[in-house]
């Protein structure tokens, strides 16, 4: 129970560890998700409490890990007993987890807080049933100061804007809070709250929300910046303070707000000469940026090395079923323009996207897969993303496909399931959920392959003569590493992919989705 009269608390920030290994695991154990850490961060200012955050997909230094996944929690309560747990639901994924975590942390009797884009209306009662006590809506930084508060001096939560609880069994939810608008009162995110980690990749922002509306996607909303000089400032603390040299900026579309976007690259750029030290970034942009050949240019000085890219689909019918406004050609076109600029090109893609049912459209799943991997060729992708749809709880799509009576039930299909790497609803005939998640695997495995463990050597033995022939030495290395970089992430990608198969094979996920293949509504 939470004893008040403590002359000091610890709030402990938990990122629950993935259902299983997937796609993202290798990332996420040189990462971590960066809305604890300003959640934490935030915390540890006040006046009595002390903040930590435990990444349990990233415990590579010293951490206690559990028998079957993530930290042992046992050990961790034993030696530093939290008040209060905070557990990050930013990842539908991760909900088993999370839930788990929250009904033994409920069992010691502490006090459990989540949020994240996971809980819409729908999984609130859900998350209570589990082990929550509080659910904070929308951005939790003065959320959860103010609750915190409220818990410390036993007032009561009412007055707060933000948050859900349960009274006598009654869901009580307050009035929402006013988005975060000055970004520059907050302080910097504190990456050594991060215990057990090592993180070789930092993510930064600038840009919160989106514009762009997109039917499967959770983030909404007008975007909001903070100033350029903000971002430089988190990197620059970073930098200095930790060695940082990698960084992600998890903006959802880097080049919004474009001319302090340019303000920003030419900073960063004076930044890292002034340190005589190049660091390297990569950031999230659409496609037809590629227009916008000042932006490229000033991402280049600020060295954003690598552009991860939403390309969808490279099938002109699809695209136009879509109401995407561009087709393959175009697409070639553009992305021909980041390789003209140096850019490493990252390709993300939504194979077997279910169209509305008005539209007529059908493909085999040999078809589309020999347009996928035309497409990428074609594109000279250096790395690729191919995932299933998902219909996460609170967007478009899943409100489309659960009024069609397409989305497999939960008791089946958990929420575990919900990573991009299982078909969890029923798909547009003619393909079957099978055929959708082979066919997407097909593509990853045709581009992430074994072979390319020999050409990693065979790079090496050629170094010395690549660069010297060209006579630039700059541009030299710049093609050899590419190249060299390339074949080393598809033969790493091949080691993931295999890992994957031997996992979901274990799984049996397919004898589990026949027992639910009724209950859904034939697919058109």
């Amino acid at each position: 129970m939470f004893d008040p009269s403590k002359k000091r608390f610890r709030f402990r920030m938990v990122v629950p560890a993935f259902a299983a290994f997937n796609v993202y695991s290798n990332i996420a154990a040189v990462t971590t998700a960066l809305g604890p850490v300003y959640v934490a961060t935030a915390v540890n200012k006040m006046e009595k409490w002390d903040a930590e955050v435990i990444d349990e997909n990233n415990l590579r230094l010293h951490g206690p890990r559990s028998i079957t996944a993530g930290a042992d929690h046992e050990f961790i309560q034993q030696q530093r007993p939290a008040d209060v747990v905070g557990l990050y639901g930013g990842l539908t994924s991760t909900i088993p987890r999370l839930y788990e975590l929250a009904r033994y942390y409920k069992h010691k009797g502490v006090i459990t807080v989540s949020g994240g884009q996971h809980f819409v209306e729908e999984n609130m009662r859900e998350a209570f049933d589990n082990g929550i006590d509080y659910i904070v809506t929308g951005e939790g930084e003065e959320t959860i100061k103010e609750l915190l508060k409220a818990i410390e001096s036993k007032q009561d939560v009412d007055q707060i804007k933000g948050i859900v609880y349960l009274r006598n069994g009654e869901m009580i939810r307050t009035p929402s809070r006013e988005q975060l608008q000055d970004f520059d009162k907050m302080p910097m995110p504190d990456f050594s709250l991060v215990r057990y980690a090592k993180i070789n990749l930092y993510p930064v922002e600038r840009i919160r929300g989106c514009g762009m509306d997109c039917e499967f996607c959770t983030v909404k909303g007008k975007p909001r910046a903070a100033c350029p000089e903000r971002l430089l400032e988190q990197i620059r603390f970073l930098v200095e303070t930790r060695d940082a040299k990698h960084f992600f900026i998890v903006d959802d579309l880097f080049g919004q707000h474009r001319d302090d976007t340019i303000k920003f690259c030419y900073q960063l750029r004076d930044y890292q000469r002034s340190i005589h030290k190049r660091l390297s970034f990569t950031a999230q942009i659409r496609l037809d940026k590629a227009k916008d050949e000042e932006l490229l240019l000033a991402m280049r000085q600020a060295s954003i090395n690598a552009v991860a890219i939403g390309f969808e689909s490279p099938i002109a019918e699809e695209l136009e079923a879509m109401n995407k406004h561009i087709n393959p050609e175009d697409m070639l076109s553009l992305v021909e323009v980041y390789h003209r600029f140096g850019f490493l090109v990252h390709g993300m893609f939504i194979f077997g996207y279910p169209l509305e049912e008005s539209v007529v459209f059908k493909m085999t799943a040999q078809e589309r897969v020999k347009r996928y991997q035309r497409f990428i060729r074609q594109a000279r992708l250096d790395t690729i993303q191919v995932l299933i749809p998902i219909p996460l709880p609170g967007t478009q799509l899943r409100e489309r496909l659960k009024h069609q009576n397409r989305i497999y039930p939960l008791a089946e299909v958990g929420w575990e399931y919900y990573d991009g790497n299982f078909p969890i609803f029923e798909p547009d005939a003619p393909l079957s959920a099978e055929e959708m998640q082979v066919s997407a695997r097909q593509i990853m495995s045709s581009f992430y392959q074994f072979p390319y463990f020999f050409k990693i050597g065979l790079n090496i033995l050629l170094l010395p003569g690549l660069v010297f022939f060209l006579g630039d030495i700059r541009e030299g290395w710049r093609k050899w590493y590419r190249n060299w970089r390339n074949d080393l992430v598809r033969f790493m990608g091949w080691i993931i992919i295999k890992k994957w198969i031997s996992n979901f094979q274990h799984d049996r996920f397919f004898d589990k989705l026949q027992s639910v293949k009724g209950q859904v509504r034939c697919a058109k």
